[in-house]
């Protein structure tokens, strides 16, 4: 399923070339800062009604940092990303690991900019 959202929204930057691509990548990197405050913020955090909607916010931030990293030129893990992905990987690193160990994997395996020579040791290092 991530593979065709990457795919359409691919496509969708590719074919429009009349919009900046940054009115895309700001929409993902929102949509990943909003998720992560959500997440670290206790009093945000504590108006959750269940851990079901914990995992969904923790899949939404993971999937839009997937997307972004495929769609942006330069990827998420960048120093000039829009992606604060030190917090993120806090953020899925402070779960329960038998909980998000399939996400890390997802950011680990799936994105196409985690092992570029511009991807920081210390990034690359907390997602070992």
């Amino acid at each position: 399923m991530l593979k065709t959202l990457s795919d359409a929204t691919t496509k969708f930057v590719s074919e429009n070339k009349n919009l900046p691509i940054e009115n895309t990548t700001d929409c993902l990197s929102t949509m990943a800062s909003v998720c992560k405050v959500m997440l670290e913020t206790p009093e945000y955090r504590s108006r959750f009604a269940s851990e079901e909607t914990v995992s969904f916010c923790l899949n939404v931030m993971v999937g839009v940092i997937i997307l972004y990293d495929y769609v942006h030129p330069v990827g998420a893990f960048s120093k000039s990303s829009k992606i604060d992905m030190k917090g993120c990987i806090k953020v899925l690193r402070d779960q329960p690991p038998n909980s998000v160990e399939g996400l890390l994997n997802a950011l680990r395996y799936t994105t196409k900019h985690l092992n570029d020579d511009s991807t920081s040791k210390h990034i690359k290092a907390m997602l070992q």
